[in-house]
């Protein structure tokens, strides 16, 4: 069972050393498709012994697709800059390759990091992705937010033991840089969906987002970092509807 990992990338030099040093020895190849990058992610990736791949940016999907399509090997492991496989997962992909795989394809639970701190309630987690496949079992979709695997019909998919551990937002100023982006994303997916008139939503929807993620689904447990990241979530359920009210009035 020989398995390339593949990794896209824009200025990444915080990040990448540790993801690669996760998958070393767990890892075939390693192939990094970067969109144009100005620090030092292309040196860390060639000292990390990855292949290193230019390629303009064609959305998160299709990147992603791409970098497979690079892939020598049979078996793709499908990583982001900031993850990294936690020893448990390197374990349990290091016995797949040796045991011989028993499935299409395989997700695991992500586990996310937060200001200081690894959230195991408030709705993120366990997260679950599917980022192992046997080539031609799946396929990144092609949507501009939220990106996801597409298992093909009939593959099986199993889980592996084992946390992908995702180093995903350091600092509050960040947190709401995120949201900033990434509800403009999605307020301009929801429009060109029809979906303008549920602009309404932005009375409601936020307390409904804070009280499912902080009482239903235990944020109080994360202490603070719970609460933070259940009330800027609610503030951004609120941000992606009242983008999506001012886009639907300008359309009109």
């Amino acid at each position: 069972m020989k398995l390339s990992a593949t990794i896209i990338t824009l200025d990444e030099e915080a990040n990448l050393g540790r993801c690669l040093a996760s998958l070393r020895g767990v890892a075939d190849e390693v192939v990094v498709l970067d969109s144009g990058s100005k620090d030092r992610t292309e040196a860390i990736a060639r000292e990390g012994g990855a292949v290193f791949v230019h390629q303009p940016w064609l959305g998160y999907g299709p990147q992603k697709n791409a970098a497979t399509d690079r892939a020598a090997h049979g078996w793709i492991l499908s990583l982001d800059a900031d993850e990294a496989l936690s020893d448990e997962l390197r374990a349990s992909l290091l016995r797949l390759k040796a045991d011989g795989p028993r499935a299409d394809a395989y997700e695991v639970n992500r586990l996310n990091w937060y200001c200081g701190a690894f959230l195991r309630h408030s709705g993120w987690y366990p997260d679950r992705k599917v980022r192992l496949w046997r080539k031609g079992a799946a396929r990144w979709a092609d949507v501009s937010i939220h990106e996801l695997v597409e298992v093909a019909p009939g593959s099986r998919v199993e889980r592996l033991a084992g946390d992908l551990l995702h180093y995903t937002i350091r600092d509050r100023a960040q947190h709401l840089r995120t949201i900033e982006r990434f509800t403009t994303l999605s307020a301009e997916a929801l429009l060109r969906e029809g979906k303008g008139s549920q602009a309404w939503k932005r009375f409601v929807a936020p307390g409904v987002a804070f009280l499912r993620s902080y009482v239903l689904k235990a944020g109080f447990l994360d202490g603070r970092a719970g609460w933070d990241v259940c009330r800027l979530s609610a503030y951004a359920t609120w941000l992606k509807y009242d983008k999506l009210r001012r886009l639907a009035r300008e359309r009109r």
